[in-house]
């Protein structure tokens, strides 16, 4: 099943003994720290190899295990207890959002960092939903995932630096009264949804059964009520307020 890494157990002996991260206190008597557990989570080897290396060698932090399914993370994180899991969100049988959301029932405390090869807002936004603090793409340097490992354990959310003006922008004036679904007739909630299901207008228009400039209409009226200059803020807009089944 998942893969419990030698740092579970031999590998915290070997912390405490070179680090000395249990073995004695600090000369001002403070209690030291204990290195931050980490699990991965991706269906490649090679990976979960790399992260494993990468993790390792940054200053308190020890990776204790690693999955390939979600159902093995669900599991993992039963036995394991990491302080911070490094989730990749597509993978086979559960994937990455809804190991997200089954481990967040049991644990919430648990930090999860979403691992993704999307960049889109709409992908963004669904794994923040899905209760992760961090989303880090699989383009970014290492060091991105170590940043963002720091940053979720102090309390702090963190987002890619090239996602983050889609995701963590400003929303406007638009207040949230005006960004829900009593404000939209049921046609422009059909226009929106299939927006963000990533369809063209001409594709919408079809499936609507009108005219690809009604699509257009339709959209301009939805970015006019939500207080939006874009597609891509629309459906970041669209997620957010939950104003879609997604």
């Amino acid at each position: 099943m998942f893969r419990e890494c030698r740092s579970s157990i031999t590998m915290s002996a070997e912390l405490r003994q070179k680090d000395g991260k249990e073995m004695s206190k600090p000369s001002d008597g403070t209690p030291a720290l204990l290195p931050t557990k980490i699990l991965l989570v991706d269906d490649h080897d090679i990976v979960r190899e790399g992260l494993m290396a990468l993790l390792s060698r940054a200053v308190g932090m020890t990776v204790v295990g690693s999955a390939v399914t979600g159902e093995e993370a669900v599991l993992a994180a039963r036995r394991l207890s990491p302080d911070v899991i490094v989730m990749d969100l597509v993978l086979p049988g559960l994937n990455g959002l809804e190991a997200t959301r089954r481990i967040l029932s049991e644990w919430p405390l648990t930090h999860i960092i979403a691992l993704s090869g999307c960049h889109t807002s709409e992908h963004v936004h669904r794994a923040l939903r899905a209760g992760a603090r961090g989303y880090v793409t699989k383009t970014s340097a290492g060091s991105d995932l170590v940043a963002a490992v720091k940053a979720v354990i102090a309390g702090d959310r963190y987002i890619s630096a090239g996602i983050m003006p889609v995701t963590v922008e400003a929303l406007g004036n638009r207040s949230a009264s005006t960004r829900s679904r009593e404000h939209l007739s049921e046609r422009e909630l059909a226009v929106l949804r299939l927006l963000v299901a990533g369809l063209s207008s001409t594709q919408i228009a079809r499936q609507l059964s009108i005219s690809p400039k009604s699509i257009d209409t339709y959209r301009h009226r939805l970015m006019v009520k939500l207080g939006v200059a874009n597609r891509a803020e629309l459906i970041r807009v669209a997620v957010e307020y939950e104003l879609i089944s997604v």
